[in-house]
């Protein structure tokens, strides 16, 4: 057994790269509706971005960062999308008691992040942000920053034009 077998690592898929077309998957919301993620890639950019697990430190202080500069991402034409492998549930209780104003998606069966080669570690999906323009991945980041995140998003969008 190999040091990342050991720590419960595994690669879900082919890491995607800019350029590479925006998967499709299906998942569901924190309401525990069905969605599929090719109908949520609308005008403008879409940001998903990955989490382990909801309600904990640093995913809280990631969702937060998101939260704050919601407003300045709306204007700059992003949606954003979170997910994680935490249930319905437990998406939903994030969301409220954070007052996230986006989507979260429920990953139970990491569909979602084996679509975008998600590596995951104890079932846990390691923190990746993708950004999504015209079905195209434009932008990621696969130490996304948990303090940050939104800072690194505008900073992305900055260099785009």
């Amino acid at each position: 057994m190999n040091f990342l077998d050991w720590l419960g690592v595994t690669n879900a898929g082919k890491p995607l790269k800019v350029g590479d077309a925006a998967p499709d998957a299906l998942s569901r919301d924190e309401q525990g509706t069905e969605l599929r993620l090719a109908d949520l890639y609308g005008a403008g950019f879409t940001l998903v971005y990955f989490y382990p697990r909801a309600d904990t430190p640093g995913c809280t202080a990631q969702a937060c960062s998101l939260r704050d500069d919601f407003e300045t991402l709306q204007t700059r034409g992003v949606r954003v999308i979170g997910v994680s492998a935490d249930g319905p549930e437990a998406q939903l209780r994030f969301k409220q008691k954070h007052r996230l104003p986006f989507l979260l998606l429920a990953d139970r069966e990491r569909t979602v992040a084996k679509a975008f080669g998600v590596p995951l570690m104890l079932g846990m999906t390691h923190r990746h942000s993708f950004l999504i323009q015209g079905g195209r991945i434009v932008w990621l980041d696969r130490n996304a920053s948990t303090r940050a995140q939104a800072r690194d998003v505008l900073m992305a969008l900055e260099k785009l034009g």
